[in-house]
């Protein structure tokens, strides 16, 4: 999967970790860029066409599909925290979590996967977290679990067509989303282009930081979705 001369779309395009992966994919080499999010932003760049979208809402999701129907690669990067407890935090805090962080990213795949076969197959990435695999209190963990899954299982469906799935792993990293918290966090534009350097290797999972790559040696060989190769 080579950039050059692809289209991409990006969801949470105007945050942190959004406005690289719009402006690295454009010095990759990108033809077009659909900025995908709801917020406005003025990009300044003719090869970027800014797309409202609300991920979490199956009009607006049909409606994107339906304008951007070139897309080559779909980058599921929209995402929130919410719900900092299973137990306290009010019900519908926790499901707009998951709706958010797992059914929005199904329904995307769902939209755009007929444009990604008319494309050769095309390439979907998402954005995990290296608390997919390490458990706190809350909805974000939980939520961000059940998108590797998600996302593992994707790969096996989607493998007939010839999309490349990818889960991009990465831990605090500098963005607003958390900039309130005072902890080490990776440099954005690092993590986005590890993450970009797996997509064009034609990886299925991209481990952006030191610390995600520390959890990640623990979990030894288990599953990205592949399954087993047969022998004869």
């Amino acid at each position: 999967m080579n950039l050059h001369g692809r289209t991409v779309l990006v969801t949470g395009a105007t945050g942190g970790l959004g406005r690289e992966f719009v402006s690295q994919s454009l010095a990759r080499g990108a033809r077009l860029v659909y900025a995908a999010a709801r917020r406005d932003h003025d990009w300044n760049d003719d090869r970027v066409v800014p797309l409202h979208l609300e991920v979490t809402d199956p009009a607006s999701v049909a409606s994107a599909a339906a304008a951007a129907g070139d897309v080559d690669v779909l980058v599921n990067n929209a995402g929130i925290t919410g719900a900092a407890s299973l137990l306290h935090s009010p019900m519908e805090e926790i499901r707009r979590t998951f709706e958010t962080n797992v059914f929005a990213p199904i329904e995307l795949v769902r939209a755009f996967a007929p444009a990604l076969a008319r494309a050769g197959g095309g390439a979907v990435v998402d954005v995990h977290s290296v608390l997919s695999w390490l458990a706190t209190p809350g909805a974000y963990s939980p939520s961000k679990a059940a998108l590797w899954g998600v996302t593992n299982a994707l790969r096996l469906e989607l493998a007939a067509q010839g999309t490349q799935v990818l889960g991009a792993h990465l831990a605090y990293t500098d963005t607003p989303m958390i900039a309130h918290l005072d902890v080490p966090k990776s440099d954005a534009a690092i993590v986005i282009g590890r993450i970009l350097d797996a997509l064009e290797a034609g990886e299925d999972e991209a481990i952006a930081d030191e610390v995600t790559a520390g959890f990640r040696s623990v979990l030894g060989t288990a599953t990205t979705g592949r399954l087993p190769s047969r022998t004869a």
